[in-house]
């Protein structure tokens, strides 16, 4: 029987995720993508500030889900129906600089913004925030998959 140590196990797992990541889909020009990420992030904004619901339903993924800034978690059909609605609406919305990092078919975006908001007919004053979104290539293409949105105070 052979006892390998939990270093080697280690090492040897991370060998073999390390030698199977071309089948993983790794992104031959992360640069780019990451520029592609940010292009979409702002379409994204843009749809949800103009309630674009055709644009903003393709851009989030189908188990997408946001935390807001209350702890509160939505699904992608709550948050994009509170935005159709009217329940939540969106003033202004103004990203700061992107940051992207891009791992294959997965990214994470973070970065601060502007934000001023009616939620229930209450209105929000305009306020900073910081945001660190999740994506991924989905059929070829880069969605939304998780968002976390934290107040600035």
């Amino acid at each position: 029987m052979i006892r390998l140590s939990l270093r080697r196990a280690v090492l040897v797992v991370l060998a073999l995720a390390v030698a199977g990541l071309p089948s993983c889909g790794v992104v031959s020009d992360p640069q780019a993508e990451a520029e592609l990420i940010r292009a979409i992030e702002h379409q994204r904004i843009g749809a949800l500030v103009a309630a674009n619901m055709e644009v903003a339903r393709q851009l989030h993924a189908d188990d997408f889900q946001l935390v807001d800034p209350t702890g509160s978690t939505l699904s992608k059909d709550q948050f994009l129906g509170e935005v159709a609605s009217g329940e939540i609406d969106f003033l202004v919305w103004e990203p700061q600089a992107l940051d992207v990092r891009v791992y294959g078919q997965a990214a994470v975006i973070r970065y601060q913004s502007q934000i001023e908001v009616v939620v229930g007919g209450q209105k929000i004053p305009r306020g900073g925030f910081w945001h660190t979104d999740s994506y991924e290539k989905r059929d070829g293409r880069w969605q939304a998959v998780w968002e976390q949105t934290t107040e600035i105070r």
